[in-house]
């Protein structure tokens, strides 16, 4: 069977349930919190402590992270572009299903192609809200929290990003957040900007 042919064979289903009716349940609009930044730049902590925060508040959540998503959904794929580019594809489908379900989706993702993470903004709409961690490359390097920048400067890993890999920063990032600040600060910065959008209460 070939693509085109199994494609036909594959329909979407609508449920009796939507995704209206999964917000009413949670009591808070579904969607897509997409970190980006460097590694070290505070993706993982400023999402993890906005997930605690939000937690607290009631609000149904979930945290994708990257290096879990590589343990099992995406643990086939290496670094490579077309690689990174499908990590992201398949992360995006698994947030969209999330949405659908009513959660608020934090993800931690490096994706450091605005090509992808705009595959990703068309996929959701307006569900998804990119969230750039602006961190200078000297500070992500000196925290260096898994010992990366050590092993990409000393030529043991390839296609780093930052080092010998480009990342190209959001032009207009829906939050910008600077790296530098109290993860307390960036966690209010982002709990107004979700009480704003009314994905949340006030």
């Amino acid at each position: 069977m070939n693509v085109s042919e199994r494609d036909e064979n594959i329909v979407w289903h609508t449920h009796a349930i939507a995704r209206a009716d999964r917000e009413a349940l949670h009591r808070h609009q579904g969607a897509v919190l997409w970190f980006t930044g460097l590694s070290g730049s505070g993706k993982s902590t400023v999402a993890g402590a906005l997930e605690q925060a939000l937690h607290a508040h009631g609000v149904s959540t979930y945290l994708l992270d990257g290096d879990n998503v590589r343990h099992g959904l995406c643990r086939d794929l290496g670094f490579s572009d077309d690689d990174r580019r499908e990590n992201i594809r398949r992360v995006g489908e698994v947030a969209k299903l999330m949405v659908d379900a009513g959660l608020v989706v934090l993800t931690a993702f490096i994706s450091p192609h605005r090509a992808e993470r705009q595959m990703v903004r068309e996929l959701l709409g307006d569900r998804f809200i990119e969230v750039f961690v602006d961190t200078p490359l000297e500070l992500c390097e000196a925290r260096d929290p898994k010992g990366l920048y050590k092993k990409a400067r000393a030529g043991e890993l390839k296609n780093f990003t930052g080092i010998d890999s480009v990342y190209e920063a959001p032009e207009a990032p829906d939050i910008h957040l600077k790296g530098e600040q109290l993860v307390t600060n960036l966690v209010e910065q982002m709990l107004d900007v979700l009480r704003r959008r009314v994905i949340i209460e006030p």
